[in-house]
């Protein structure tokens, strides 16, 4: 795993690469006795329970009011919330299209839109759903526009032709546009999914990031090493 800043349109971020084939990737929500580990820090203290080096966390897809994941949630092949197909009205998840970012069993990151994930019954070690979705095949969510002033602090993820995932916080505001932008053109992610924004958060020793969030979070990616 790697761990930089960026600087893309005067914007700083901090971008982490992830091969799952390589590195323990996990998809996290509740520790062993059921308690949701909800920030950062408790990710921090379960990896050294685990006996681990904490290399990245950072939060994973949108939730609902009731503090569950939105949409998919699959931790080691099990999957605890199913697919959201619902079209919604309102809110980020439901811009369609909205996707789904999943490592499969063999290893591969990818991002899929959420029916063309529903028609390829692929068999995923873990995933995640959220919305909306920014690349689909380096196109741009239609929805986007280059002058929006809807600027904020964001986090989502990419996967790269041979299979790695872009994890990206964004350390100022920023529109879906730039950010959809920074990982066609700079970090070469075909297809990206947006995570959340305002809260967001990133621990990446790696590019010295702490950056802990505004709230609690359901959902919450950790790389680890014994």
């Amino acid at each position: 795993m790697t761990g930089r800043d960026v600087l893309f349109q005067g914007i700083p971020f901090t971008v982490a690469t992830v091969d799952p084939r390589a590195d323990d990737l996990r998809l996290l929500w509740k520790d062993d006795t059921g308690r949701p580990l909800a920030t950062l820090e408790r990710v921090e203290s379960w990896a050294i329970n685990q006996k681990k080096s904490l290399l990245l966390a950072t939060n994973a897809g949108i939730y609902s009011r009731e503090w569950r994941p939105l949409g998919l949630h699959v931790e080691n092949g099990k999957a605890l919330v199913k697919l959201n197909r619902a079209k919604g009205s309102g809110g980020n998840f439901s811009m369609r299209p909205n996707g789904v970012f999943a490592v499969t069993t063999a290893g591969r990151a990818l991002v899929k839109e959420t029916e063309d994930f529903a028609r390829s019954r692929l068999r995923v070690r873990l995933a995640t759903q959220s919305g909306p979705l920014l690349l689909a095949n380096g196109k741009f969510h239609p929805a986007f526009r280059q002058n929006s002033p809807n600027a904020k602090i964001r986090n989502a993820v990419g996967a790269t032709k041979d299979g790695k995932a872009v994890f990206v916080l964004s350390r100022a505001p920023v529109t879906f546009w730039t950010l959809a932008s920074l990982f066609r053109d700079v970090l070469k992610c075909p297809d990206a999914l947006y995570l959340d924004g305002s809260i967001s958060g990133m621990l990446c020793p790696a590019a010295k990031c702490r950056a802990l969030g505004a709230n609690d979070f359901v959902g919450i990616f950790a790389v680890v090493k014994s």
